[in-house]
C-alpha cells in the first residue's frame, strides 16, 4: 500500500509499505480521506518531535471503509463506514480521576502511534464510530474536528439565549461557532484575517476585527451592555489571552481551547474581580463524537463549505506547503483511495 511518512526537517515521501497484520482487537481501515490538523502543521515545523519516530506516517482526522476485523472484534463489520476517534487509553493512573480521554498514559493515534495518511490503518476497534449513510466519506473526516467543537461547547455549558464570543475564526473557531449557534446562542467571532473574515460573514455571523476595532466595545454593543456568557479563546495568541478576561459578564465562563505553547500573562484580577470561571477543553470523548455525527448528519452545518481543498495523498508535500504559504485556508484533506 501507499502511505505518506513524514520524515522530518519539513518534508514527506511517499513509499510502499506492508500492510500490517491485525491483532485480535484490532480493525483494518482502508482510508478514504485524511484531513490536515494544526497539530500537523506543527510536527512539521518541528515541534512535537520527541513523540515521533521517524519516519512516521501522521494524521488522525479520518474516513473509510472496514476492510478486516480481528478475532476478537464484535462491535463492527466488514464494510461499515466509519470514522475515528484517535485516542488510545493507556494505563489508568489515579491523577485521571476517571477522565480517560485526557489520561496521564493516554497515546494519540497519529502522534505517539502511526496515523491515517495512508491507504490502510490498524486502530482499536473500540476507536471507530458508524457513519450514517446520508454523510459524505469526505465530510466523514470532519468528524474528528467537530467533535473537538462539540466537547469545547458541551464544557462551557452553552445555552439557548446566551451571548458566545469566539476569539480566533480558524477551523475550530467556526466549528464551535456553528455548534454554539447550533444550541440557540447568540455568536460573535473575532478575527484579524480578512479572508476568514469574508467567510465568517457568509456563514452568517457578525465579525469584529480586533486590529481595526474596539473588541470590547462591540461586544458592550453585541449583548446591549450584558457581556458574554462564555468566550472561547481558540487564537493561541498573547493578545486573544488579554481580550478573553475583559470580554466575559459577571460569573461568565472562559473555555481555553487554543494550545498556548509558552506562558502567559493573564490578568487574574478580572477572575477574582468579576468571579469568572475558566475551563480547560482538550480533544473529545464518545459522546462528543457522537453528537458530530449526529451534526453532520442532519445537514444543518454547512461543512462543505470549510474544505478548501482536496488532493490526493501523493501531493502531501505540497498540501502542507499550501498550508504555510496560506494561511487563511480551512480545511484541507487527502485523498488516500
Amino acid at each position: 500500500m501507499k502511505a505518506a511518512y513524514y520524515t522530518g526537517n519539513q518534508q514527506f515521501e511517499i513509499k510502499e509499505s506492508a500492510i500490517l497484520p491485525l491483532s485480535p482487537e484490532e480493525v483494518r481501515v482502508k482510508v478514504a480521506f485524511c484531513g490536515v490538523c494544526g497539530t500537523d502543521v506543527h510536527i512539521y515545523h518541528g515541534a512535537m518531535a520527541h513523540r515521533l519516530s521517524l519516519p512516521q506516517v501522521i494524521g488522525h482526522e479520518a474516513s473509510g471503509v472496514v476492510e478486516a476485523v480481528g478475532s476478537n472484534v464484535q462491535n463492527v463489520k466488514i464494510g461499515d463506514r466509519v470514522t475515528v476517534r484517535p485516542l488510545k487509553v493507556g494505563e489508568v493512573h489515579p491523577s485521571d480521576n476517571g477522565f480517560s480521554h485526557i489520561g496521564k498514559n493516554l497515546k494519540f493515534i497519529g502522534i505517539d502511534t502511526a496515523g491515517g495518511m495512508q491507504a490502510y490503518w490498524n486502530v482499536p476497534a473500540y476507536t471507530l464510530h458508524q457513519l450514517p449513510e446520508n454523510v459524505p466519506l469526505d465530510l466523514g473526516a470532519m468528524c474528528e474536528p467537530l467533535a473537538v467543537a462539540c466537547h469545547d461547547v458541551r464544557l462551557g455549558r452553552v445555552k439557548a439565549g446566551e451571548n458566545v464570543v469566539v476569539i480566533g475564526g480558524g477551523p475550530i473557531g467556526i466549528l464551535i461557532a456553528l455548534v454554539a449557534k447550533e444550541k440557540g446562542a447568540k455568536v460573535l467571532i473575532s478575527e484579524p484575517n480578512e479572508s476568514r473574515i469574508v467567510l465568517c460573514e457568509k456563514l452568517g455571523f457578525q465579525v469584529i476585527n480586533p486590529i481595526k476595532d474596539d473588541l470590547e466595545k462591540a461586544v458592550e454593543t453585541f449583548t446591549q451592555g450584558a457581556m458574554a456568557d462564555v468566550v472561547f479563546e481558540v487564537s493561541g495568541v498573547q493578545a486573544g489571552v488579554k481580550a478573553m478576561t475583559q470580554l466575559p459578564r459577571v460569573r461568565g465562563r472562559v473555555v481555553m481551547v487554543a494550545i498556548h505553547a509558552e506562558p502567559r500573562q493573564v490578568d487574574l484580577f478580572r477572575f477574582f474581580w468579576r468571579e469568572i470561571e475558566m475551563i480547560g477543553a482538550r480533544v473529545y470523548e464518545p459522546q462528543d463524537f457522537e453528537e458530530a455525527i449526529q451534526l453532520i448528519g442532519s445537514e444543518k452545518l454547512p461543512l462543505q463549505k470549510l474544505i478548501t481543498q482536496v488532493a490526493p495523498l501523493e501531493q502531501v508535500q505540497s498540501i502542507f506547503e499550501t498550508i504555510d504559504k496560506n494561511p487563511a485556508g480551512m480545511k484541507y484533506l487527502l485523498d488516500c483511495r
